[in-house]
């Protein structure tokens, strides 16, 4: 059994992007948008994801429809939509993701958006088998 209390554990988290937990076909993703940042447009061709905003402000695009997105907001993003998150408050833009399938190599830690871009892009980090 993983217990966290997610609202805190994401308000703290000082990273891009942190994976908290992997399972056999699910993983549990925090992430801290900076003020300006984004999560960068992309499209997850069998991966289900769903976000959930605990602080700050930003706007949500997902199939061309936008929407803004606050604390206590959900959003469902279906495998294949191309889809983006743009903080546009001063403050962080604080949230959690719940992959189906796994997106993200297990125990994964990005510091920054260019680190995560960087580690995608030379396959170091590639969800479990």
């Amino acid at each position: 059994m993983k217990h966290l209390t997610i609202a805190t554990e994401a308000e703290t988290n000082p990273d891009f992007r942190r994976v908290l937990w992997t399972g056999e076909h699910t993983q549990l993703v925090i992430m801290t948008i900076p003020p300006d940042g984004e999560i960068g447009a992309e499209v997850h061709p069998d991966t289900d994801q769903i976000l959930t905003f605990v602080s700050g402000i930003g706007e949500a695009t997902v199939d061309g429809s936008k929407r803004k997105v606050a604390q206590g907001d959900l959003v469902c993003v279906p495998a294949g939509a191309k889809h983006n998150f743009v903080n546009t408050g001063p403050n962080p833009l604080v949230l959690y993701t719940v992959y189906g399938p796994p997106e993200h190599a297990d125990g994964a830690v990005h510091h920054t958006k260019e680190e995560a871009d960087e580690a995608e892009e030379s396959g170091h980090d590639e969800p479990p088998a």
